[in-house]
């Protein structure tokens, strides 16, 4: 479970206890395992692999396979077995201080001036320093006026809920006070080179001859050797309906697909394999690409319009009664285009907001809490489809508003915490689960996006002894 604490204002979260739960177990076999007197690859046979061409082009191939449980004795040779398990490496998640520098305290105290005069004040704030004939201006956009009316707003929730939340977490040892972790002495933490973007990958897919629609089925890793072409890979969704994880190898990088999983690899340009597939789905979990200033100028990121984000074909993905749910940055242009105009436009109504409270291990905010810049919470706004025909959900309880979800982030940017188990109330049993925008795999859901692959990333998991 990943719920270490559940309380009136909300849950404490396990997030690296969540990963390392799922059945990251891969069945291997050693090398060689088959008679030289027959044709062999360099796949092994548990995993897909799709070999990089130069040219990328649509004749190179890839095999998708899955070992039995135990190995056969034939005349091929004698094949020997072995599982490997892997987690999730735990010092990802290892936040022992705030994300914080002496500047931003600077900036903190700077700040509490501007704070202070808010309240009343909706257009414009002007501070004067106390030296004679010197006066500084320190002017707000509306935006940022909005956003500390927000703020005002939620601050109390913030602190109230979490500070039971983090006491319980305290009391029961998952969380640890900073004394205990001041002397340790943290080394720096080597994440793998994104040599593969997934983003460019799909770019490029989208420039090989396509198939027609009607032969992209489905593609399961089953038991069945299957040989296809690359392209496929892109236009197709991809199964993994065994107990066992599946190794995928995409130019050269390795990912992990764990058991009962499904994704589809492609760009907002290439959803119709989702629409095609014949399901419908019970909750989607949407996390944008927000535009904003900070994107805009590092160019690492790409993010959509909002016109764009109303194109999403959430009326022809959402069953009955389904359960859509938006993470939103604070910005409240962001806020408001969601509740007013994006949910309306998809027959959505807003039934609750939340917020991802984020905290070091010892309980800390990640940032100030009343920071003007950095916030340690984001929200999620919750809301189901609304259709005149639909019957109410029998045995789902009715979502409360404003709960906190709080646990330690892990470092990787936007690996956002699982909301399985925290939902599982709020819906049917055996719902269909689809998250959009995804860079991860889970077991039972179906993901989508054009990094959807990028924290299966084998260098983000330790590989356990092996079992025979």
């Amino acid at each position: 479970m990943s719920v270490v604490h559940q309380l009136s204002p909300g849950w404490l979260l396990d997030h690296l206890s969540f990963i390392n739960k799922i059945n990251y177990r891969v069945h291997q076999h050693h090398e060689p395992c088959c008679s030289t007197n027959e044709p062999t690859t360099s796949v092994h046979l548990d995993s897909l692999h799709v070999d990089s061409m130069s040219s990328f082009g649509s004749s190179a191939k890839f095999i998708v396979s899955e070992s039995t449980a135990k190995p056969e004795n034939d005349d091929r040779g004698n094949c020997e077995a072995f599982i490997k398990r892997y987690i999730f490496r735990s010092e990802l998640f290892d936040i022992t201080k705030p994300h914080i520098i002496s500047a931003i305290h600077k900036e903190c105290q700077q700040s509490n001036e501007k704070e202070d005069l808010m309240n009343g004040i909706k257009k414009e704030i002007s501070i004067s320093t106390f030296r004679k004939k010197r006066k500084r201006c320190v002017s707000f956009n509306q935006g940022e006026l909005d956003a500390m009316e927000y703020h005002e707003k939620i601050r109390g929730l913030i602190w109230n809920g979490s500070s039971q939340i983090v006491q319980e977490g305290l009391k029961s040892g998952f969380l640890h006070p900073l004394s205990e972790k001041q002397n340790k002495c943290s080394e720096p933490i080597t994440l793998p080179l994104d040599t593969c973007n997934l983003s460019e990958l799909c770019e490029m897919a989208k420039h090989l001859p396509s198939l027609n629609e009607v032969e992209l089925r489905t593609l399961q890793l089953m038991e069945n050797d299957m040989s296809v072409t690359e392209q496929d890979l892109f236009l197709r969704l991809v199964e993994n309906n065994s107990s066992f994880t599946k190794i995928i190898t995409l130019m050269g990088q390795k990912y992990l697909v764990p058991p009962k999983s499904c994704f589809l690899l492609s760009d907002i340009s290439c959803m119709y394999p989702l629409l095609n597939c014949g399901k419908t789905y019970d909750v989607i979990v949407i996390d944008p690409p927000w535009q904003n200033k900070s994107v805009k100028r590092s160019n690492r990121y790409s993010y959509l319009s909002p016109l764009q984000i109303k194109q999403i074909p959430i009326p022809k993905l959402a069953a009955p009664n389904c359960l859509v749910i938006t993470w939103v940055t604070n910005r409240q242009k962001h806020l408001r285009f969601v509740k007013e105009e994006l949910y309306p436009s998809w027959s959505v109504e807003t039934v609750a907001e939340w917020h991802w409270l984020k905290i070091t291990n010892s309980g800390e905010f990640v940032f100030p809490l009343d920071s003007p810049h950095k916030k340690p919470y984001e929200c999620l706004i919750l809301g189901r489809v609304q259709e005149k025909t639909t019957l109410p959900l029998r045995n789902v309880l009715p979502i409360p508003d404003h709960k906190l979800i709080v646990s330690v982030p892990c470092i990787l940017h936007s690996h956002k915490p699982p909301l399985t188990e925290v939902l599982k109330d709020y819906l049917k049993p055996d719902g269909e689960c689809l998250e959009l925008f995804a860079r991860n795999l889970q077991p039972g859901w179906t993901s989508w996006g054009n990094e959807v692959l990028k924290f299966q990333h084998m260098d983000y998991f330790i590989a356990l002894e092996s079992r025979s």
